[in-house]
Formats: C-alpha cells, structure tokens, sequence
C-alpha cells in the first residue's frame, strides 16, 4: 500500500487561551484508489476531523465521546447520516483509539467499505 500512498502534510501552531493550542494538520491520501483529503484540527480535550472526497463540501456532521460509568462511544448525527454508518464508525473508533470527544465531518462516497475501514490515522 506504500507505493499507492501520496502525502502531503502541514502543521501549524496557533494559541487558542493560556492553557493551551491548536493544532491543524492537513494531508491527502489515496486509498482503495479514491484521493481522500484530511484535515484535523486538535484542541485540548477535542478533535476535529473534515474526511472528504472530490469536493469540499461538509458532509454529514458527527460528534462522538466517551460515557461514564462503563467508557462506552456514544455518537450522534448532528447535521445529516441518517443514511448509512460510515461517518458513525470512523467517529467512534476515533474516540476509543484517542480518548477525546470528537467532531467528524465526513464527505466519502457511498457503497466503498474500504474508505470507512481503513482511515489511515
């Protein structure tokens, strides 16, 4: 697969308060070979994440995080993805792989399974 992969990366650093930073990294990748296009913004105790695919658009907007008392991944549809799971399932494997809330905006197309499995963060 490292021979299909074509990265590019950027980061930078902006202060949000006293107690802490943003940080924005913004990468492409080609995955199953469809070019996908990231960009996480990483706040204190938060991530955002846009995942989209031939266009800039939103797409349906999920925010998960954990719940107490037993750390299972709650996720909710805020704008959109009544349709299918796959922005659910990113968002979800983000929070356990992280321990942060997460935001995820997910524009990937539909009916390849391959882009909802294999995010390569």
């Amino acid at each position: 697969m490292t021979d299909q992969l074509k990265t590019c990366e950027t980061s930078c650093q902006d202060t949000v308060n006293k107690d802490g930073a943003v940080e924005i990294t913004c990468f492409t990748d080609v995955l199953d070979e469809t070019t996908v296009h990231f960009q996480i913004i990483r706040f204190d105790k938060q991530i955002y994440v846009w995942i989209g695919c031939n266009s800039a658009k939103l797409g349906p907007l999920y925010a998960a995080a954990s719940t107490r008392p037993n750390n299972a991944v709650s996720v909710t549809s805020i704008i959109g993805g009544t349709s299918d799971n796959t922005g659910s399932g990113i968002a979800r494997r983000l929070v356990l792989r992280t321990g942060l809330n997460i935001i995820l905006a997910c524009n990937l197309p539909k009916g390849n399974p391959m882009l909802e499995v294999c995010p390569p963060f």
